[in-house]
């Protein structure tokens, strides 16, 4: 019987560890949507080419996050990996035709990303790729005719340019094939750096700057008991930035609720003790944590029927994709393998 529920689908870039960051914004969230909603969800590592990167390495950070996604509690069923699925960058280059160079150069990633010396390679050479992978991004959505896709408001610029070469397209052809995707704006926590609370969490500001979802129980002790809370006197009675981060992950850790109220209630009341609140903070972190470890050994011992597993769930996926490219050719007036 055919899946009848609405579609989603989310993307990831296989770029090294899995933070909190990473696991509160998007993840978790994930694992929730699964039940509700038919869900696409990619490993996308042509993306992961657009900035400089080890060629030596991304085969294996592509699985690692695989590996890493699973553990976190994403169905392999809906897991695909983007190389696996050659018809996204078919698609990618039809929907170039579709989009504009003004509105690439204008897109707020590429401007600032091709800005960020940090992120460009010794000869300073910025690709075609960062560019144009909006446009990649728009088939990876489009390819599966998905309903909703979770944004971010900073993300709110690549929905609308998908959208924008979706109505464009429907426009040439003469059809309303594709539906035009909406954001599904759910509420997912904001996770800062606990060395720098005014910035987001994010591993290219250094290794205080985050927390891997599968860091050693010492070193998560460690960063939070380092973790900055004040800045300087607070005399406002309002929370900083960095006790309303350490709050916000007891919450979005669904751990140590009843100490949370606690904590808070010393807090209303003026008394809250810091080294309190980072040890409630370390202990919901490692009792999250562990388990995601566990699952995480268990794959360990047996990854091969894993990577099976997912190289089977892309080959299923991809027969979406397939048919999506099938009819945007005959629709286009290209020529198909199969006639």
């Amino acid at each position: 019987m055919e899946d009848q529920r609405k579609s989603v689908l989310s993307c990831i870039q296989p770029t090294g560890l899995m933070h909190l960051g990473n696991y509160f914004g998007a993840v978790q969230n994930w694992v929730k949507l699964q039940e509700e909603y038919r869900c696409f969800y990619g490993v996308v590592d042509y993306h992961a080419m657009t900035m400089p990167y080890d060629i030596k390495k991304l085969r294996n950070k592509t699985w690692d996050l695989t590996f890493d996604l699973v553990a976190c509690g994403i169905k392999p069923e809906s897991l695909f990996i983007q190389s696996l699925i050659p018809e996204h960058a078919e698609l990618g280059w039809i929907f170039n035709c579709f989009c504009s160079y003004g509105q690439l150069t204008r897109m707020t990633q590429f401007k600032d990303k091709s800005r960020d010396s940090q992120l460009k390679s010794k000869d300073n050479f910025i690709s075609a790729g960062l560019l144009d992978y909006p446009v990649l991004q728009t088939a990876d959505i489009l390819i599966y005719k998905a309903d909703y896709v979770p944004v971010g408001k900073d993300q709110d610029q690549h929905l609308e340019l998908t959208r924008d070469i979706a109505q464009r397209f429907n426009s040439s052809v003469g059809k309303e094939y594709f539906v035009l995707p909406e954001g599904l704006h759910t509420e997912t926590p904001k996770i800062k750096s606990t060395a720098d609370p005014s910035r987001k969490m994010s591993k290219s500001a250094g290794e205080k700057h985050y927390i891997g979802v599968f860091s050693e129980e010492q070193r998560i002790r460690k960063q939070i008991r380092s973790a900055v809370t004040d800045t300087g006197e607070n005399t406002s009675g309002k929370m900083s930035e960095g006790v309303e981060n350490l709050f916000q992950m007891i919450k979005a850790s669904g751990k140590q609720l009843d100490s949370y109220n606690s904590l808070m209630q010393d807090f209303e009341n003026g008394g809250l003790k810091y080294s309190d609140l980072k040890e409630v903070v370390a202990d919901a972190l490692v009792e999250m944590t562990n388990e995601f470890k566990e699952k995480r050994d268990a794959i360990n011992e047996n990854k091969r029927d894993l990577k099976y597993q997912i190289k089977q769930s892309s080959e299923e996926i991809r027969k979406v994709a397939q048919d999506t490219v099938k009819e945007v050719k005959d629709l286009v007036g290209l020529l198909n393998v199969k006639f």
